[in-house]
């Protein structure tokens, strides 16, 4: 089976665009979930988010430095965030397809869990209040999910595989998983890959708080809603952004000297076949995925150093994963640390898995484990170090990154130190 390597990061969050700046301030233990200013929040439960800097500065979104403004119209924003994080990637990748052959040999799965969503919000509002003629005739192209793909695919003249996949919040990791997987079986050299998200609208907001799923006790305080595992956490902090990376097979990274960040050695995807949007409290489904994946990578337990959990800071999932990692690692517990980095950027939907699987290659590539913020008292008893607080200098040899979705669908992947 040939081997697959990350070779470029893009990142847009709420902490900044750019992988620098968001990692930076990612270990220095800040936050990026404000209150919302963009639209009224006068008569939502919950009036807090992870919404990207937008500005001139570095470190601040600017549309037009990727998209003239004539053509903004024509793309929602989880396609312009795809755009930022793919240029990004490939820029640090050092990847361009010259060449009809290179071409044909690079591809992208890009994923998003709801994809133009505030386009539909808007459009079908118009639709009702001014009728069909009002409706944009960019409406169709600006909120399919698969176009933040083909736009990448058309700016950087990927001819190869070009595909989206779409299960809630595990999509950004089952693109990588995926992406890596056509790569393994010689239908692409080199993948972009990775999630993009932008709903943070009313519609979004509204729909998840009618579910009771999304923190309401902290907005005067929101800098610290997300508190995975802690006894006073309330429910997930809604976010934006996009994580990409450039997969690409090892001998290839290698001829044409690429930065080989890591590995990607295993990929494990599961079904809970139990509940729409609760997980087993057992966390069955987490479990099988992660067996899955450290079976593909061939490693035991004992060889992971490092978990980015998928710990949303909800009642039910939070021990549910906990329940699932106690049962894989058995009472092997005292080499892991385990963290969760939504507590910093919150929880960005499609785009989570792909952006905590760039956070676990930086962690590899720094041999450090970023903190898990507001964890002051956990409601259980964790047999594994939780990094409360502050970023932890360690031995990192292989990472597990994990995500779960609505539907009871699971990822998890296995990054390992680059191949020597």
């Amino acid at each position: 089976m040939r081997r697959v390597v990350v070779t470029g990061l893009g990142l847009v969050t709420p902490l900044g665009v750019g992988v620098k700046p968001t990692w930076s301030r990612l270990l220095n233990g800040d936050s990026g979930v404000r209150k919302i200013d963009l639209f009224d929040t006068s008569d939502l439960p919950s009036k807090i988010a992870g919404i990207v800097p937008v500005g001139k500065e570095p470190g601040q979104f600017d549309a037009e430095s990727y998209v003239p403004a004539k053509d903004r119209r024509r793309m929602d924003d989880f396609i312009l965030y795809a755009i930022a994080a793919a240029d990004e990637a490939l820029s640090s990748s050092g990847f361009k397809a010259d060449t009809d052959e290179e071409a044909e040999r690079a591809g992208v799965m890009i994923g998003s869990g709801v994809g133009g969503l505030p386009s539909i919000a808007e459009n079908a509002i118009k639709l009702h209040e001014q009728g069909p003629r009002r409706i944009s005739p960019y409406f169709i192209p600006s909120s399919l999910v698969n176009e933040a793909s083909g736009n990448v695919s058309i700016r950087h003249n990927l001819k190869g595989p070009n595909h989206a996949v779409v299960t809630a919040c595990s999509t950004g990791a089952h693109a990588i998983g995926d992406a890596a997987r056509l790569i393994q079986w010689d239908d692409a050299d080199v993948m972009v890959a990775g999630g993009t998200e932008a709903a943070v609208v009313r519609l979004t907001m509204a729909g998840f708080a009618i579910m009771r799923a999304l923190s309401t006790g902290y907005n005067d305080t929101p800098e610290i809603a997300s508190r995975p595992w802690d006894k006073d956490r309330d429910g997930f902090v809604i976010a934006e952004g996009a994580g990409i990376v450039v997969l690409e097979e090892l001998e290839h990274a290698r001829r044409r000297g690429a930065p080989i960040l890591a590995e990607v050695k295993g990929y494990g995807l599961s079904g809970d076949a139990f509940h729409v949007s609760a997980p087993d409290k057992n966390g069955d489904g987490a479990f099988r995925a992660m067996r899955a994946a450290l079976k593909r990578a061939e490693i035991t337990p004992a060889e992971l150093d490092y978990v980015n959990a998928h710990a949303t800071s909800t009642p039910l999932g939070d021990p549910a994963e906990i329940a699932a990692l106690s049962r894989l690692f058995q009472a092997q517990t005292s080499h892991v640390s385990v963290s969760s980095t939504k507590s910093a950027v919150g929880h960005l939907l499609g785009a989570a898995g792909a952006v905590e699987a760039i956070f676990s290659v930086l962690a590899l590539r720094d041999q450090v484990a970023p903190p898990t913020l507001n964890l002051q008292q956990p409601d259980f008893d964790s047999p594994f170090d939780l990094v409360p607080g502050e970023a932890k200098r360690r031995k990192i040899r292989n990472v597990l990154s994990n995500s779960f979705g609505f539907g009871g669908t699971n990822a998890a992947l296995v990054l390992g130190l680059p191949p020597e």
